[in-house]
């Protein structure tokens, strides 16, 4: 079934401000979203999304959202919004991500945009103020990017931070299939499993770039309104730039403010009600799917033991016929 859950991303900068929410998006008016989202021209080989809730839910309509529909592409679409300054305030992006398929390597991140930012021209060299969200690519690459824009350069994090939901074990790629091996005997041959370190999860200051955090330590005003990397002036829009070579993600309830309370809220509201019932649907497919798996398993056995029988079989279905 799923490679991994729907999960919860956000990001927060925190300072003092009055509320204000700039964006929301929970794709609740069908295809009216595609007034509002701008898939890039910039290539024809662009993959398309679609609105969708999905194999497995928690809600049908609340649950849905835009889904990756093509294998090996690029994607980029973008939503603009009234152009604001986070000098001063706190600032929370918040959105939920799902890989239904099995993720073997593509992005699950959002970035958050300038206003001046060309829609129809949406690419991978496209200015942008954050980029943030899970990145993941083979085993060894499962990893939530943080990067912000500060005197034209990128700063990421330099810590790992990992998502929570990743593999603890994998496969040893050192280990080989011992020569006196016998698949019919012993079943097909895997690698052993070998355990990873644990890791730091969480957005928490010691995973970012220190000079993210740094305005919160110092005192000094005028050194804080000069190294201050998490204040940006013209935000205007939102999107996602990113690649997978297999599709089937589903992004949804996107959400940009000021106001930690309201985010907390508005993610409880959305992802906190469907989580449940999402999860008790993906068991219940998984389930139906590892039988289904095992009967096919089993006649295809019975069709490869029996099959210099069948005139055998076929005498003793005459005899109960008569």
């Amino acid at each position: 079934m799923a490679g991994a859950r729907v999960t919860l991303w956000a990001v927060c900068v925190l300072q003092v401000a009055l509320a204000a929410v700039y964006f929301q998006e929970e794709f609740l008016d069908g295809e009216r979203w595609r007034n509002r989202w701008v898939q890039s021209t910039n290539d024809s080989r662009l993959g398309h999304f679609r609105l969708s809730a999905g194999k497995f839910y928690g809600h049908i309509e609340k649950d849905k959202g835009l889904q990756t529909t093509q294998n090996g592409r690029f994607y980029a679409i973008s939503a603009r919004f009234k152009p604001f300054s986070n000098k001063g305030k706190t600032l929370v992006i918040q959105y939920t991500v799902k890989h239904e398929q099995k993720m073997d390597c593509g992005g699950g991140y959002v970035k958050v945009f300038p206003a001046d930012v060309d829609q129809k021209n949406l690419n991978g060299k496209s200015h942008y103020y954050i980029m943030f969200g899970p990145d993941i690519c083979g085993f060894d690459i499962k990893k939530v990017h943080v990067i912000l824009h500060f005197k034209n350069q990128y700063h990421a994090n330099k810590k790992p931070i990992r998502c929570k939901d990743w593999e603890k074990h994998f496969l040893d790629a050192s280990a080989s299939k011992p020569s006196d091996w016998n698949a019919e005997l012993d079943g097909d041959w895997q690698a052993a499993m070998l355990q990873k370190p644990p890791y730091h999860d969480g957005l928490k200051p010691e995973g970012i770039d220190k000079d993210i955090w740094l305005h919160q330590k110092m005192k000094s005003t005028n050194y804080l309104t000069q190294y201050d990397l998490s204040e940006f002036e013209n935000i205007g829009a939102i999107g996602l730039e990113l690649w997978q070579v297999r599709s089937g993600t589903i992004f949804d309830n996107f959400l940009i403010t000021d106001d930690e309370g309201y985010a907390e809220h508005f993610g409880k509201a959305t992802w906190g009600e469907t989580k449940g019932p999402e999860r008790e649907m993906d068991a219940i497919q998984a389930k139906e799917e590892v039988k289904k798996a095992r009967e096919e398993d089993e006649e295809e056995l019975l069709a490869g033991k029996f099959n210099g029988h069948e005139n055998v079989f076929s005498r003793f279905h005459r005899r109960d016929e008569l």
